[in-house]
């Protein structure tokens, strides 16, 4: 059985990857700026699936890894601007619901 992740250690890297999606929905950036945001969205959520999987936490595990598949940076998916703006909120969205729903249990 694996040790639970502490809320520090989760927090990190799942509030880096909120303030990236959220900072990707006006059209101000450079495509290398979508490049980095599907690597650090994809890796995070693959961590952090990774650690709900450890925990027995299947729902979770489930949502994150059809985040890191859906952003993966290998083989990506080619969506309109208008969608990846209603994904990037979704995901933000998710990732906050994971962050409150471990403070209420760390």
């Amino acid at each position: 059985m694996a040790v639970p992740v502490t809320k520090k250690a989760m927090a990190g890297p799942i509030l880096i990857a909120i303030a990236l999606l959220l900072l990707a929905i006006p059209s101000i950036w450079p495509y290398s700026y979508y490049q980095v945001l599907r690597w650090v969205v994809t890796a995070t959520a693959a961590y952090v699936a990774y650690k709900a999987f450890q925990e027995g936490r299947t729902g979770w595990t489930w949502v994150l890894s059809a985040v890191a598949i859906v952003f993966n940076p290998i083989a990506p998916i080619f969506l309109d601007k208008s969608t990846w703006v209603l994904l990037d909120l979704l995901v933000a969205g998710v990732f906050g619901s994971f962050l409150l729903g471990e403070r209420k249990v760390a």
